[in-house]
């Protein structure tokens, strides 16, 4: 398990996300500690609340996405490994034919011209 308890593909796909929080998290700082635009509480509170809710909205939506990629990623493996406990019980039982032992289905006769 990595980070988060993403395994480490995962985490490889949600990196997309983290140049976009990293901007949003270096305005955030930088505003905090340079005021360009002046210290008016509602422009500066209207501003704050705008980005900070951006980037709570973006991890949140990046932490879900990683969690459906896991899941898909689970039943995808949980279905391929039912698929081949399928496949050697078939084999067990004797039940199913290879391509050599299937029967043509009369591919041997050709219309006549």
């Amino acid at each position: 398990m990595g980070l988060f308890g993403f395994e480490k593909e995962t985490l490889l796909d949600l990196t997309v996300n983290a140049i976009p929080l990293g901007i949003l998290l270096f305005f955030i700082a930088a505003f905090a500690v340079v005021s360009p635009f002046g210290l008016d509480p509602v422009f500066s509170g209207l501003q704050f609340s705008l980005m900070i809710s951006m980037f709570l909205l973006l991890a949140v939506l990046t932490y879900y996405a990683g969690r459906a990629v896991e899941d898909a990623e689970q039943a995808e493996e949980a279905a391929e490994i039912a698929e081949s406990d399928a496949k050697a019980e078939s084999l067990e039982d004797g039940t199913e034919t290879t391509d050599d032992e299937a029967e043509p289905e009369g591919d041997d006769e050709l219309p006549e011209a």
